[in-house]
């Protein structure tokens, strides 16, 4: 997670009415987190709740793809408080706040893949599916894409350990970010080709999945109306694949209009691009698999307004 609301250097408190705007900013973008992480929250508990869910692979899948986004809009909220309060600290404590973002930001698009694989056997090789998606399958599925988060992680740290002479007891000039945390010019080439290499096989492996269930469709024996709906979903996949590498691509926008426009533009910009990029994107698996499934839907709806009506009856009783 980059260092998307850090301020230019040269920004001065004093320019028109920016702090002013800031306090209403950091109010409308922590309404749209704080009622996503709900819905977010509420989601994971219903797909625990229930024995179907637990034994399925799809669910298992959407479980899993559904805990790292909630945990990276917490994560981004948090930093983005952190730094728009100008709260220092030092380079261990930002390091352990970096650790589980870049860890969950990675797993995201290859839980993706593996979500769209599925739909792909579901649909060509129904007989099949059965014998090859099974739920220690999907485990192991599970486990491999947190390996290889968590393997880019212990590469960076190792790196930054034999690399970066700075302590970690030392406290940083700047608020918490991967920018001022791996400021090497070898940290960012690695990271680049990361980037490239995860959009690139984790893009081939949808379109794959895509054309695959395309064709099935076409199929006279193939269930026409299920490949069509599994085709949908791999297209949302697909879609959700370009808001993650949108939302790797934020940091890099504000640096590039780094001490090209005033503060108050850029704090603009650097509001707008959290809420569109960094907030929203997190939301829509939520959104899009709750809703859309017709076992997940009713349970959803029925927890959420349980949830509203027992918030409702506290804030009553908090009155009296």
């Amino acid at each position: 997670m980059q260092n998307q609301f850090q301020l230019p250097q040269n920004s001065s408190p004093s320019e028109g009415n920016g702090e002013y705007l800031e306090g209403y900013r950091v109010v409308f973008s922590i309404i749209p987190c704080v009622i996503f992480l709900y819905i977010n929250c509420v989601m994971l508990y219903t797909l625990r709740s229930k024995p179907v869910f637990r034994e399925t692979s799809r669910y298992l899948l959407l479980y899993n793809l559904l805990l790292a986004e909630t945990l990276q809009m917490a994560l981004a909220q948090m930093m983005s408080l952190l730094n728009v309060g100008m709260v220092f600290m030092t380079r261990l404590m930002c390091l352990l706040i970096l650790i589980p973002a870049i860890i969950t930001t990675i797993t995201s698009p290859f839980s993706l893949a593996v979500m769209s694989l599925e739909r792909y056997v579901a649909v060509c090789f129904p007989l099949r599916y059965a014998s090859i998606v099974t739920v220690p399958t999907t485990y192991g599925a599970i486990a491999v894409v947190w390996a290889i988060s968590y393997a880019n992680m212990l590469i960076r740290v190792i790196m930054l350990t034999a690399l970066d002479s700075r302590p970690f007891g030392q406290f940083m000039g700047v608020p918490c970010g991967k920018n001022p945390i791996f400021q090497l010019k070898i940290f960012s080439e690695f990271e680049s080709g990361f980037v490239c290499a995860e959009f690139v096989s984790v893009g081939l492996i949808i379109i794959f999945s895509y054309v695959g269930v395309m064709v099935a469709a076409k199929a006279a024996s193939t269930d026409k109306l299920s490949a069509n709906k599994a085709s949908k979903t791999v297209l949302l996949h697909m879609i959700q694949l370009g808001l993650s590498l949108s939302s790797s691509l934020v940091s890099t926008i504000l640096t590039g209009l780094h001490g090209k426009v005033d503060v108050i533009t850029f704090r603009h910009l650097r509001f707008s691009l959290f809420v569109c990029f960094i907030i929203l994107p997190r939301c829509l698996s939520c959104l899009i698999y709750g809703l859309r499934d017709q076992i997940i839907r009713p349970i959803l709806i029925r927890h959420l307004r349980q949830g509203i009506k027992m918030l409702n009856i506290q804030v009553i009783h908090s009155r009296y």
